[in-house]
């Protein structure tokens, strides 16, 4: 998946992945993380997603990673926030008094320029990853939350064969294959969403499934 497939899309604004409300999943579950209300979250890909004014409103400082430069924008004008901008290494820092998005490619992102982080969410990454990136995501997450971090994550498994992604099919099985050297992982909740996503049910998919899971680093 070339960075260009990324930004063709905000480009033209096929942003079919963008929710215009909070994710209902991350109002439920959030709070079964046990966080304290001041712990900084990082959120990966995070696009312009009202998932992190929810956690801004819990009193989380949120920190976000997104490749393209018009969503991180977007993000800051949709929601009538003022922002300062400097240079971070290969990234540009857009900063707010609660919310920080770095804009640039999350595999150049280090732990140290990620002070403090104790949780993360993650709706959208993880399934935005074809089968080979995806391991090499799973492993730049792990390096840049420290031990202890619990993390939010959320995926959907289908036929993979039945619709190309992204987002890309991730199944129960996958997540306890490739996630559990580095998290301890507990399924939250999961469940039959196909009624709800009409492109899905357009193309005939069979089944879909939406997952809910608390993923905690382990030392």
């Amino acid at each position: 998946m070339q960075p260009s497939f990324w930004h063709e899309k905000w480009d033209a604004q096929q942003i079919g992945f963008h929710l215009d409300a909070v994710n209902p999943l991350l109002v439920k579950f959030w709070s079964q993380l046990g966080l304290n209300p001041t712990s900084k979250v990082l959120v990966p890909l995070c696009g312009k997603s009202l998932d992190m004014c929810f956690l801004a409103e819990q009193g989380h400082d949120v920190v976000g990673c997104e490749l393209n430069e018009l969503a991180v924008k977007q993000f800051y004008q949709e929601n009538g926030l003022p922002l300062e901008v400097s240079q971070v290494g290969e990234h540009q820092k857009f900063s707010t008094e609660q919310v920080t998005i770095y804009q640039g490619d999350i595999f150049t992102l280090d732990a140290l320029t990620l002070p403090n982080i104790e949780a993360f969410y993650d709706r959208a990454a993880l399934i935005a990853w074809p089968e080979d990136m995806r391991i090499a995501y799973a492993k730049q997450l792990a390096k840049l939350i420290p031990a202890n971090s619990v993390g939010l994550l959320i995926t959907l498994d289908y036929p993979q064969a039945e619709l190309n992604g992204p987002p890309f099919a991730v199944s129960d099985d996958w997540i306890n294959a490739n996630l559990s050297d580095d998290f301890e992982i507990e399924c939250l909740a999961s469940e039959d969403v196909l009624s709800d996503n009409p492109r899905f049910v357009k193309k005939q998919v069979s089944w879909l499934t939406e997952s809910v899971y608390k993923l905690t680093r382990k030392v």
